[in-house]
């Protein structure tokens, strides 16, 4: 038998909110975590990966549930775990092999076993010769790399990896992920599991033993799939596209049913609703792509492929566009509605009538707004006026975004203009808009 190296057992984590219930950011999370294995929290951004990962370093307590490593329970930073970070999180005034060398200072490690260490941690990723380098004289992936050579110094046991690839460009990441497989591949590294947070479908694919969907509001381990796949894995690999086009099936079923609360993939109903702020230069071309090259229906991986977008961003771009009654969104598969047909093929002008039709209509906070500015004389109000309504119903962060998505959204239907300065949104005269599309 082959025994858990981490054990989480219904872990919750809820932040305290001045006035209001607390936030709830995990909820009953449970995860076994084996050696030799490489496992991937996979989710969007706010589902709580990141609060998860911190919880497992002793970074922070769980506000409930128990968390063990190797059968003993997690009571603060661990010797046998390192966590490689999306930033580099490297001081500019050290070295490489100074930035290499702080854990082990740490530990005490005698000076001469520690920068015999460092230098085959750092020649083990590949930056022989660089030792003497600063931060600044070295490229993005570099400085990732030297992330993980500091990680990997200290022998852990452990590796924990918090989107260690996502502020890298494309060529990079790939470069730094496949040789991180093959050193895992081989047996070169000292660590037994790894445990990697990302919103990376084809990533987590691509180097992972299974993969665990996390819903959001709370955040949830909804699913968890299998990749039964050997490495070196092949992206154009059939078996391969077909664990990737599941996920992104799995990820839109469960957000749209995650809450009997949420209206779709929307948490809250009415003016609760928290809106994403998805540029209309976006929806548009996601509509165009989908009249023009895909004959109005296509599988999201290849709209994200086509319009190079991460599964956060697609997912939110495709949902509000559901929102809308532009799209439908099903076993991860998009298609235009009747109305998004229409859209494709009209004039601009025309475009701004029916998006402003379809935005008074299915936006609640969006027709509240209209509702009110039209009762007042100047048919004009400040925004905090509408951020301290909101903020009755949802965080003071997710009310900033909802009206900014909602002021941007109808400012291109030509129903508000909007001063920055004044910080005054104010109703135009649109006659021929209705609320009944």
């Amino acid at each position: 038998m082959n025994p858990d190296l981490l054990s989480l057992k219904k872990i919750g984590k809820s932040f305290p909110r001045v006035g209001n219930d607390p936030l709830v950011v995990l909820d009953n999370v449970d995860l076994q975590l084996k050696s030799g294995e490489i496992v991937s929290l996979l989710g969007r951004s706010g589902s709580g990966k990141s609060t998860l990962l911190r919880i497992i370093s002793g970074l922070i307590e769980a506000s409930s549930g128990e968390a063990e490593f190797k059968g003993r329970p997690i009571r603060g930073p661990s010797g046998e775990m390192a966590m490689v970070f999306q930033s580099f999180a490297l001081f500019p005034w050290l070295t490489v092999l100074e930035n290499v060398e702080l854990g082990l200072i740490a530990m005490e490690v005698p000076r001469d076993e520690s920068k015999k260490r460092a230098r085959h941690a750092i020649e083990l990723i590949g930056l022989s010769g660089f030792e003497n380098a600063y931060p600044r004289e070295l490229s993005g992936g570099m400085r990732q790399r030297v992330g993980f050579a500091r990680a990997l110094v200290v022998q852990p046991t452990l590796l924990l990896m918090d989107e260690p690839f996502s502020a890298l460009d494309v060529l990079t990441a790939e470069t730094l992920r496949t040789d991180f497989l093959d050193l895992w591949v081989e047996g070169r590294m000292p660590i037994k599991s790894v445990l990697l947070v990302t919103h990376n479908i084809e990533e987590a694919v691509l180097m992972c033993d299974r993969i665990l969907i996390f819903s959001s509001n709370p955040g949830r381990i909804a699913e968890e799939v299998r990749v039964n796949l050997p490495h070196p894995r092949n992206r154009l690999d059939p078996t391969f596209r077909k664990i990737v086009d599941s996920i992104y099936a799995r990820m839109t079923t469960h957000n749209a049913k995650q809450s009997p609360q949420s209206d779709g993939a929307f948490p809250g109903l009415g003016l609760g609703m928290v809106l994403p702020d998805v540029s209309t230069n976006l929806m548009s071309g996601l509509i165009e792509n989908l009249a023009q090259e895909h004959k109005g229906r296509a599988d999201l991986p290849v709209i994200a492929a086509a319009l190079q977008l991460e599964v956060d961003n697609l997912l939110h771009l495709a949902e509000t566009l559901q929102l809308l009654r532009f799209v439908e969104l099903s076993e991860g598969d998009i298609a235009l509605t009747a109305a998004g047909t229409r859209y494709a093929n009209m004039s601009s002008d025309d475009r701004k009538d029916l998006f402003a039709d379809h935005l008074l209509a299915y936006v609640p906070l969006a027709a509240h707004m209209r509702r009110v500015l039209e009762e007042r004389p100047d048919r004009s109000a400040r925004i905090s006026r509408f951020l301290e309504e909101l903020e009755d119903y949802m965080t003071e962060d997710n009310a900033k975004e909802s009206l900014k998505a909602v002021i941007a959204w109808g400012r291109y239907a030509e129903i508000f203009s909007y001063s920055e300065s004044a910080t005054m949104v104010v109703l135009l005269r649109r006659d021929a808009v209705t609320a009944t599309p």
